[in-house]
């Protein structure tokens, strides 16, 4: 069920970056600033700067060891960032570096097993960082691996039952991490598992109701996760409920408009805001998804189309919305936009 509700929201534009990039990492560091880092612009990019929210400019930092785009970004419980894989402009990769926030400074860690992008990874409860999945050395993953902040190396885990990239991976509230759809080849999944880490094992659940790749989920505040989109040969508007206790989907409202390569994010009060991605063309919408009511509202546009972007929750409320791609290049340009509805 749709609804034709206008909530205003105020989007202005702020610095742009000194670098245009897509499909980079982003993450809001616990001083307040935002690291962001590789991406692609006419190949993979090493280069990471800072956002200040309280001047809103951005500056160049050092570069990482290894110029990458698809990768991820994890925050360790030791307060550095652990960048792992991705694409460089000639072979995925397997090495992985950390980010420390107290020096600004990048360091070389352990190398995975596996090179992959495409991936995703997932901080577990004990602190290890699972990476699941991807793309690498001409196939699809099923690999799926340990990196344990305390040695610094990768350790083999189980195996998914499926080999999937451009998938999604949720940490729910018992510990255990949902992986939805993605892809092998052109095709889309409809698939979900469960990852285990009290066993390092995998266990293949009931599947969405809708294939689709390059999609997002949320956990919500109830311990629900919420998939929107995604990609099967057409975008997806539709959206559905995975439920942890009942282990079942259902099918929840649909967005207003079909998006595959945006962004999601769970704000505050619990509401779900989901930004940009494509269509046939990139897009400049928003909307917000209501738990309560299982209902998408429709919020003032951005000023710039993109997708393959990044959105970061800033400590003063805001919301930072980086580069990403209009089609077919790299944006510079960043937002920002602040609800004048906080309920």
């Amino acid at each position: 069920m749709k609804t034709l509700k206008y909530l205003h929201l105020a989007w202005s534009k702020t610095g742009s970056m000194n670098h245009a990039r897509r499909d980079h990492a982003a993450f809001t560091l616990k001083n307040g600033k935002v690291l962001v880092c590789g991406g692609f612009d006419n190949g993979a990019m090493a280069s990471a700067e800072l956002y200040d929210p309280s001047t809103e400019n951005w500056t160049t930092i050092d570069s990482m060891n290894n110029a990458r785009g698809e990768h991820t970004v994890s925050l360790l419980n030791n307060g550095k960032l652990l960048i792992t894989g991705g694409l460089s402009s000639r072979e995925f990769l397997n090495s992985t570096e950390l980010y420390d926030p107290s020096n600004e400074t990048w360091t070389i860690t352990g190398s995975m097993n596996d090179p992959r992008g495409e991936h995703m990874a997932s901080v577990l409860t004990n602190g290890k960082v699972l990476v699941s999945g991807g793309y690498g050395n001409g196939h699809w993953l099923n690999s799926a691996e340990l990196y344990d902040p305390s040695t610094e190396i990768w350790t083999t885990t189980g195996s998914m039952n499926s080999a999937r990239s451009q998938h999604t991976s949720s940490v729910l509230p018992n510990g255990r991490v949902l992986v939805t759809g993605g892809h092998i080849s052109r095709d889309a999944l409809n698939s979900a598992e469960l990852y285990d880490p009290s066993t390092e094992t995998w266990t293949t659940i009931d599947s969405m109701n809708g294939t689709r790749s390059e999609h997002t989920a949320s956990v919500l505040m109830n311990g629900n996760v919420l998939v929107t989109g995604g990609f099967d040969n057409n975008a997806r508007g539709s959206a559905e409920l995975y439920n942890p206790l009942t282990g079942l989907w259902t099918i929840t409202g649909s967005m207003n408009h079909k998006r595959w390569k945006h962004t999601a994010t769970v704000l505050a009060n619990g509401k779900v805001l989901v930004i940009g991605g494509f269509e046939h063309n990139a897009l400049t919408s928003a909307e917000l998804y209501d738990p309560l009511t299982e209902t998408w509202t429709i919020i003032d546009d951005m000023n710039v189309a993109r997708g393959e972007h990044t959105t970061s929750v800033l400590a003063n409320g805001k919301m930072l919305v980086t580069g990403g791609s209009p089609g077919g290049t790299s944006l510079k340009g960043a937002e920002l936009y602040l609800s004048l509805q906080t309920n």
